[in-house]
């Protein structure tokens, strides 16, 4: 491979010739080598719509001449478009607030805007990546705007599946009306209840997952471009920051607003941990649902065996015919990470001092993952488990006519006490309720008629 020189305040260090990037990016992709990952794709497009926007504020602000202006566009173009993904080499998880990042983009745009020009790569004698790139700028206003601007795209697809999701599970509580069964607390007997007012309540509780996620994410719509370094707008024109939001969002097509605090804006981050809990209280309901889901559909011959969920694959290496619960298990394991995501959220949002926060990288790293494992479980969740989840309508007959449950209902007419006999009897004699009433002397035609009518109880 052939090399350049390149020099920084360190010192020199060669770089493969044609590379887009620089040889800060190159001491960065060799000293953090953590995640063997790069930054999300979404992430490098967007730092190509901010970069564009910084740059036309610098030009209509008096900073940048109309020749280079055009280049570095362009190389911003190229960038937000997906085609230097592969200039972009640095580890998500990084030191120095994301700086790593923010000059990966400044040397690719530079190098390549250099190229458009006719001029060498590497030299910056005429695109500099600080002097001309990141112009008015700093990591600390640039980094933050783009991890904002990423989650709320990322989060448009976690949405849609939660609709889609709701929406099957409403669909699965009409189908599953008529079909009674015991409820239960404490996992014993409790009182009937019909299997679809239990889907009914899964869906109640994602919708009101959805509000809050919708909610928490519309506060990263603030963002501090313009604070430079800790949000005292140093070393940026007058007018630049309202003229870079004006662009941006323009070319995000997101209703971003500036922050009326940069300094408040720069050094917290207490937004992201907002957004990242709603995701965590998603994960939480979900993991609640599938725990019930796979109780349910225990068995087949010794466990409740009261929903029968697709078979997707065999279950056991030894046991043949076994058929495990899946899906269900793995959006469990989904939301495990999710939980562990906002803990590593929630720390790195403690731990800033002072003026700014350092450890956005792995913020923004968690919450990225857990939007994406959450859509991605959900539409799994979806097609291959309830879509076709079928209720076992013979069991659950036999479950809610075994079962002393119906009792409860009948507890103002005969009494506690009396019920509760009825009940041991039942137990101890390994007789139905309806015949152990019998024996206890209950056959009023009125009670009698209430305890068939279990329909119009629940």
């Amino acid at each position: 491979m052939e090399y350049r020189s390149e020099k920084d305040s360190l010192g020199s260090i060669d770089v493969p010739k044609n590379a887009y990037y620089g040889c800060q990016t190159l001491r960065a992709y060799h000293n953090f080598k953590i995640t063997g990952k790069t930054f999300h794709p979404k992430m490098i497009h967007v730092i190509g719509l901010v970069k564009r926007a910084c740059i036309l504020a610098n030009y209509e602000c008096g900073k940048l001449d109309k020749e280079k202006l055009n280049y570095m566009l362009q190389a911003c173009d190229e960038v937000s478009s997906g085609l230097l993904d592969e200039a972009f080499i640095t580890d998500p998880i990084q030191g120095g607030a994301g700086t790593s990042f923010n000059m990966n983009a400044n040397e690719v745009i530079a190098n390549r805007a250099a190229q458009l020009a006719g001029k060498p790569m590497g030299s910056y004698d005429y695109i500099h990546p600080l002097d001309d790139v990141n112009k008015s700028q700093s990591t600390n206003d640039i980094f933050p705007t783009v991890c904002r601007i990423t989650a709320l795209y990322l989060v448009e697809e976690l949405i849609q599946e939660l609709l889609l999701l709701h929406e099957v599970f409403l669909e699965k509580s009409r189908e599953f009306d008529d079909v009674l069964k015991p409820g239960r607390t404490h996992l014993q007997d409790a009182v009937p209840i019909r299997m679809g007012q239990e889907f009914q309540a899964y869906a109640g509780s994602l919708l009101r997952d959805l509000d809050r996620i919708k909610f928490t994410f519309e506060k990263l719509k603030f963002i501090n471009i313009g604070a430079t370094a800790i949000g005292t707008e140093l070393n940026a024109p007058e007018n630049y920051k309202e003229i870079c939001l004006s662009y941006l969002k323009d070319f995000s097509k997101i209703d971003l607003k500036g922050m009326d605090d940069l300094i408040d804006g720069t050094r917290n981050v207490d937004s992201f941990v907002w957004a990242s809990s709603s995701l965590n209280m998603l994960a939480i309901n979900l993991s609640k649902i599938c725990n019930d889901l796979r109780l349910m559909a225990s068995g087949p011959r010794t466990g409740l065996n009261e929903i029968i969920l697709p078979a997707k694959q065999p279950g056991s290496s030894i046991m043949p015919g076994k058929v495990n619960p899946v899906i269900p298990e793995v959006m469990n394991q989904v939301c495990f990470q999710v939980m562990g995501n906002h803990h590593t959220v929630c720390k790195a949002a403690e731990s800033g001092q002072l003026e700014l926060n350092v450890f956005e990288p792995i913020l923004c790293y968690n919450l990225y993952e857990s939007i994406e494992i959450l859509s991605n479980g959900c539409f799994t969740l979806r097609k291959n488990a309830l879509e076709n989840v079928k209720a076992n309508k013979q069991r659950c007959k036999e479950l809610i006519e075994n079962s002393y449950c119906i009792l409860t209902a009948l507890t103002p007419e005969i009494g506690y006490d009396k019920a509760a006999v009825i009940v041991k009897t039942a137990l101890e004699k390994n007789i139905s309720i309806k015949d152990a009433m019998l024996i206890v002397n209950i056959n009023s035609e009125e009670i009698i008629d209430k305890f068939q009518d279990i329909y119009t109880i629940t």
